[in-house]
C-alpha cells in the first residue's frame, strides 16, 4: 500500500459521521481511498445511503492534517497495520459489514488456519469463574486455538494468562491507542502476550480509553472470532453486548451457566434462557459442538490398551466406559463421582491418547 493510500484511509477513518459501513461503499464505488478525495460531492451523493449529512467533512483539511500526524506515530513506532482487503486482516471480521477499515497491531499474530476463541466476561471475576477459565484452557490447550479477550479486568486477564501458561496464542482487543496500555496493571503481560500473540486496536495514538470505545471494540472481539464464549456476567455489562454482536453475526455463542442466585451468573442464565447462547459446562462440549476434531498430528497413535499410559482418573474412566460400553458425559461423570469440568477436560486428553473416541450424541466409548 503506497503511503498516500494509508493517509487516504487514515482521513477516511477519521471524517465524523462516515463509519466502517459507509466508507466501504464509498471504497467500493471509487475503487481506493485515494480517489474517494478526488471524486466531485456530486457523484458521492449518488451513492447509495451517502447524503449530504454523512460527508459533509470530507474535504475539511483538519482531517488530513490529523492523517499525517498519526501516519508519523505509526512510522516512528513501527506499526504495523491492516486493511479489510488484505491478507493479514482477520478473516471472519472481513464478513461483518461494520468492521473497520483499518486494523493496527503489534506483536507476533499468526491467524493462518487457527481456530479463534473469544472468552468475555466480568471484570469481578469469583474462584468460580477463575477456576473455569483455568480448567477449560487446560482441557482446549491440545487444539491450540488462539484466545482473543479485551485484556482487561477480571475474566479478560484470567482467560490471556491462562492461554499463556500453555503456551497459546491470545490476542488482546483495545479500545484505545497502540501508545498506551489500560489499565495500567495491565503493562506486566504486554511483552509476553506480543511474544506469542499481540493486539489489535482500530483507535489512533489520539484516543483515550473511553466508555464508547470499549463499546465499539466488542464487535471486533466477536466478529473475529468462530465462537464467543460468556464465563461470567451480572444483569448487565460489556460481554453481553460482545454476545449479542457476535449473535448478530450469526456466530456461535456459548454461556456458562451459574446457580440462579449468583449475581455473576444471572447474564449467562439469561442469554441460555433467552437462547442466544448455547449452554457450556466443558471444554469438550464446545469441541463437540463446533464440530472441532483433534488434529491427526496431534494424537498419539492408538495402540493395544494395555501400553496406554493413563492417570488414576483416566484409568477410572476408561475402566467404567470399558464395563458399561458408550455413555453420556453426564453419566460418566455421575457414576465415576467427578465434576463434569474434570470429566471433560480428561475425556479429551484420553481422545489424544487413543483410549475413547467421541461420538454423536454426546456419547463416549472405550477403544
Amino acid at each position: 500500500m503506497s503511503e498516500n493510500e494509508l493517509i487516504a484511509l487514515l482521513r477516511l477513518q477519521r471524517i465524523p459521521n462516515i463509519g466502517d459501513v459507509n466508507a466501504k461503499k464509498l471504497l467500493d464505488r471509487c475503487g481506493n481511498a485515494e480517489s474517494i478525495f478526488q471524486e466531485k460531492k456530486q457523484n458521492l451523493l449518488k451513492i447509495d445511503g451517502i447524503g449530504t449529512y454523512t460527508i459533509q467533512n470530507i474535504y475539511d483539511a483538519e482531517h488530513l492534517e490529523a492523517a499525517e500526524e498519526e501516519l508519523q506515530f505509526i512510522r516512528n513506532n513501527n506499526i504495523e497495520y491492516s486493511y479489510f482487503l488484505e491478507a493479514s486482516y482477520p478473516s471472519h471480521l472481513k464478513h461483518c459489514i461494520d468492521g473497520p477499515i483499518l486494523l493496527f497491531k503489534s506483536g507476533n499474530i499468526d491467524l493462518e488456519g487457527q481456530k479463534i476463541i473469544s472468552v468475555v466476561g466480568t471484570r469481578n471475576i469469583t474462584s468460580y469463574g477463575q477456576g473455569f477459565c483455568e480448567e477449560f484452557i487446560a482441557a482446549i490447550a491440545p487444539l491450540d486455538p488462539i484466545i482473543v479477550s479485551g485484556f482487561a479486568y477480571g475474566v479478560d486477564i484470567t482467560i490471556q494468562r491462562a492461554a499463556m501458561q500453555h503456551g497459546l496464542q491470545t490476542i488482546g482487543c483495545l479500545a484505545h491507542g497502540l501508545n498506551q496500555i489500560y489499565p495500567k496493571v495491565h503493562k506486566k503481560y504486554v511483552a509476553e502476550v506480543e511474544k506469542n500473540g499481540g493486539f489489535f486496536t482500530e483507535f489512533w495514538s489520539t484516543s483515550n480509553p473511553d466508555r464508547e470505545n470499549f463499546l465499539k471494540r466488542n464487535r471486533i472481539i466477536a466478529g473475529m472470532s468462530e465462537a464467543t464464549i460468556v464465563i461470567e456476567s451480572a444483569e448487565k455489562g460489556g460481554s453481553l453486548v460482545t454476545a449479542d454482536i457476535a449473535h448478530s453475526y450469526n456466530r456461535d455463542v456459548f454461556a456458562v451457566p451459574g446457580r440462579a442466585t449468583d449475581k455473576y451468573s444471572i447474564g449467562c442464565n439469561n442469554l441460555i434462557k433467552q437462547q442466544k447462547a448455547q449452554l457450556l459446562t466443558s471444554a469438550a462440549e464446545l469441541v463437540y459442538l463446533m464440530g472441532w476434531q483433534v488434529e491427526e498430528k496431534q494424537k498419539a497413535p492408538v495402540q493395544k490398551q494395555l501400553f496406554i499410559a493413563l492417570d488414576e482418573t483416566e484409568q477410572s474412566i476408561y475402566s467404567y466406559l470399558q464395563l458399561n460400553g458408550k455413555q453420556l458425559l453426564d453419566t460418566v461423570a455421575l457414576e465415576c463421582k467427578l465434576p463434569i469440568f474434570k470429566v471433560s477436560a480428561t475425556l479429551l486428553n484420553m481422545e489424544m491418547k487413543g483410549a475413547i473416541r467421541p461420538l454423536p450424541g454426546k456419547l463416549f466409548e472405550a477403544i
